[in-house]
């Protein structure tokens, strides 16, 4: 009988608002075990998290370390206790080395004085004794996504964690980055620690996890052997319906140029070359996807290209009109629609109602005026329409957005931005820790404005599945500029594109051809 490093029994916790986010939940993790946590978002899985590492307390039930009942007080008596926690957004100052990261609230040395050179050793020690390959003296700015998220599991064990919860650990990992963390986490088990691990990725549970226990507004809606599951089984339990999860288009016939990059630019303040000579462009009816690894010049190309971050240099030209120089609503205005990577700081205002937020770009519409005046008859209707259309799970239009699942927030953003009248859509990771569901969903509308209205789509995203499934073109970027071209995406696997990532394989301007 395996023992019982952790559980968490009849656990309950109700919002001051009356949102009840676990009802009577209970989680049971063994030693020698990965155990999937899944649900769709506002599943209660964050919240059952937070209670246990901690963060959050919750009005009924108990938690059981080793069969002795303990409360937790903050994220430091948790890991007094020995929980540990490998967040999605990596929690590591850029500027400092690995080994200042980890020893960062444990620094030896005598009295104030910081012993450098002991830091090294200890975290060079803790690297041997766990596999995981890290160079204490490396700077956090300078590594991969990979290697950061080994820095952050290091930093979790040599604080002497038994229990460790991965929240989404491969939302941005190649699949050779997320195969060498499986290993990693597989030598874990062996060594009799006890894992949690939250994904959206159902191929990923099944390939990885021993049992699984699976939430809905809430609940525990089943648990089970993953051996007995498929990822079929798991859909049903997360959303109540089958979730088909290839998307079926019909085969592009791409138009005119609507969207132009011609030798785009970009230095940081560091001096840094982020982005070089980038340029491709999109067509109407047509998806294109770009993929590459974390930091390699994706977030500066989306920033530059809505108008959010100044080009160093270089031409972006949007139905026939070049951006320079002009503000984020005259891009907006010249037919640029806008999902970001960063929902909740650029993609809503969480204080504000759904109305607020859908109805925000269109105030000034004239569609919806009257004279002077606006004409809010219209524009509630039209507010209603779209959160039925979308399937906005909410009250209402006023409910304020900061309630909603991460999903449904998603969906009020991409509910505002496909029906602005805009025809290219630069899209961020929209599907980023969003269940599956609404992953399926959000996939299929960016498919069916693209095909049916002759919109042009820019995907830009590290699901390599999305990719490859939603893109009808596909660049991979590696170091700030293009390293392949893929037009028959059928033939392509993820190794192969991982490679690309990764820069161990680059095509030449010959094979990759025209990016037009």
């Amino acid at each position: 009988m395996p023992k019982e490093l952790l559980k968490m029994e009849g656990i309950t916790k109700v919002y001051p608002n009356g949102f009840m986010a676990n009802k009577d939940v209970t989680l049971a993790v063994n030693a020698g075990e990965i155990h999937a946590l899944i649900g769709e978002n506002g599943a209660g899985k964050t919240t059952l998290m937070k209670i246990l590492f901690g963060h959050e307390n919750c009005q009924e039930g108990r938690i059981l370390i080793n069969g002795a009942e303990t409360k937790i007080s903050n994220p430091l008596d948790a890991i007094a206790k020995g929980i540990g926690m490998v967040h999605q957004h990596f929690m590591l100052v850029p500027n400092l080395s690995v080994a200042d990261n980890i020893m960062l609230g444990m620094e030896p040395g005598q009295g104030q004085v910081y012993d450098s050179k002991k830091a090294v050793q200890m975290v060079q020690e803790a690297a041997d004794k766990y596999q995981l390959s890290v160079d204490p003296s490396a700077l956090i700015r300078d590594l991969s996504v990979g290697y950061k998220q080994k820095v952050e599991l290091l930093k979790a064990l040599i604080r002497g964690a038994r229990v460790l919860i991965l929240d989404e650990p491969t939302a941005v990992l190649t699949p050779q980055e997320t195969r060498e963390l499986f290993v990693q986490l597989k030598l874990l088990r062996e060594q009799g620690y006890g894992i949690i691990f939250i994904s959206h990725k159902l191929e990923e549970v099944i390939e990885l996890c021993d049992r699984c226990t699976v939430l809905r507004h809430g609940r525990v809606t089943g648990r089970g052997e993953i051996k007995d599951l498929n990822a079929v089984a798991l859909s049903r339990m997360m959303v109540e319906r089958d979730v088909i999860l290839e998307i079926k288009k019909e085969q592009v016939q791409p138009k005119e140029t609507i969207f132009h990059v011609d030798k785009l630019n970009y230095v940081n303040d560091i001096g840094k070359r982020v982005l070089n000579d980038v340029t491709f462009g999109v067509r109407a009816g047509e998806v294109v996807g770009i993929a590459g690894v974390e930091g390699n010049g994706q977030t500066e190309l989306s920033e530059i290209i809505s108008g959010l971050l100044a080009r160093t240099d270089g031409k972006i030209i949007l139905n026939g009109t070049e951006t320079t120089g002009k503000s984020i609503k005259q891009i907006r205005q010249l037919g640029l629609a806008h999902i970001s990577e960063d929902r909740m700081k650029y993609g809503i205002a969480p204080n504000l109602s759904v109305w607020d937020n859908i109805a925000s770009i269109y105030l000034e519409n004239k569609k919806f005026k009257k004279g002077l005046f606006l004409n809010t008859r219209e524009l509630n209707k039209f507010v209603d329409n779209c959160i039925q259309e979308f399937e906005i799970a909410c009250t209402g239009s006023s409910s304020s957005v900061r309630f909603l699942s991460g999903g449904n927030i998603q969906k009020v953003i991409i509910a505002r931005e496909f029906c602005s009248g805009a025809n290219f859509i630069l899209a961020n990771q929209p599907t980023r820790g969003i269940d599956v569901g609404t992953t399926d969903l959000i996939r299929r509308l960016l498919v069916r404005y693209t095909r049916e209205k002759n919109y042009g789509s820019l995907l830009i995203s590290s699901d390599l599945n999305e990719v490859m499934e939603v893109s009808d073109r596909l660049l991979v970027m590696h170091r700030g500029r293009f390293a392949a071209q893929f037009t028959d995406l059928k033939k392509l696997t993820t190794d192969e594109l991982g490679e690309y990532m990764l820069g161990l394989k680059s095509m030449t301007p010959e094979e990759m051809g025209d990016l037009f």
